[in-house]
């Protein structure tokens, strides 16, 4: 029996908004599918949570979302951040997630997220270091400097509540999870991507059975965006095949 997939979840990257999905929208116009674009707790419209979250907590909050807006078998988009909590989500098997598409997904941990790590260390404690008498006419330069060289821009413009979550996101592993991924998945990288390497994307590749990858010479981060007309091809293509 063929699954009706016609609806597609996408969750946003970290700093996105459902607007990031603009360009999918309008190449998806005049087509049966229904695309479902929330904005996560603390970006867009949806106040930030209450306290410092972590991949759980986002996770958990989209699974109640779907649940209260979704009837059926449906397709599952992230990029980045939205990645990430994808990938949270498909391996619970607690939803009728019938495929994956990972678009610059986060996720992968690597060492180089030490210098992340000591970078929002000491842009935590940035604050009280250029409180001391001498330093404080500099303040607003030197902290634009500081959060440049350790590239948290994000963290930057965060809440104190956010600053901490985007710390426990970015901590979490999820190269374990992915061997778990038992559902058809598509990956969509850039190889110019430079704030999740395209690197992350061969080794998703190799490590969730029977995935496919759609690389693009030259193009960044945002993938989704730029390769929108590729990615609703796919979509189209997968719904015309289950309805």
């Amino acid at each position: 029996m063929r699954m009706m997939t016609k609806t597609v979840v996408c969750l946003h990257g970290w700093g996105g908004s459902k607007e990031s999905f603009g360009e999918l929208r309008q190449a998806l116009k005049g087509t049966s599918i229904h695309l479902l674009t929330p904005d996560l707790p603390g970006f867009g419209e949806e106040p930030e949570p209450g306290r410092p979250w972590n991949v759980d907590d986002y996770a958990d909050w989209t699974e109640h979302y779907i649940r209260k807006h979704v009837q059926g078998p449906f397709m599952l988009l992230g990029h980045s951040h939205g990645g990430r909590i994808s990938i949270k989500l498909t391996t619970r098997g607690t939803l009728p997630i019938a495929r994956l598409i990972l678009c610059a997904s986060a996720g992968i941990k690597h060492p180089r997220h030490i210098k992340r790590t000591v970078g929002l260390t000491l842009a935590k404690s940035g604050k009280a270091l250029l409180s001391i008498p001498g330093v404080r006419t500099l303040q607003p330069f030197a902290k634009k400097i500081l959060y440049k060289l350790v590239r948290v821009h994000d963290y930057e413009k965060a809440s104190p509540v956010m600053r901490e979550t985007l710390i426990r996101v970015s901590r979490e592993d999820l190269r374990p999870l992915l061997r778990e991924i038992r559902i058809p998945t598509d990956i969509f990288w850039g190889t110019a991507d430079r704030m999740t390497p395209y690197g992350d994307a061969k080794i998703m590749k190799r490590e969730i059975a029977g995935s496919q990858l759609h690389e693009f010479e030259g193009t960044r981060h945002a993938v989704h965006r730029e390769r929108a007309l590729e990615i609703a091809h796919l979509i189209t293509k997968v719904a015309s095949l289950s309805g």
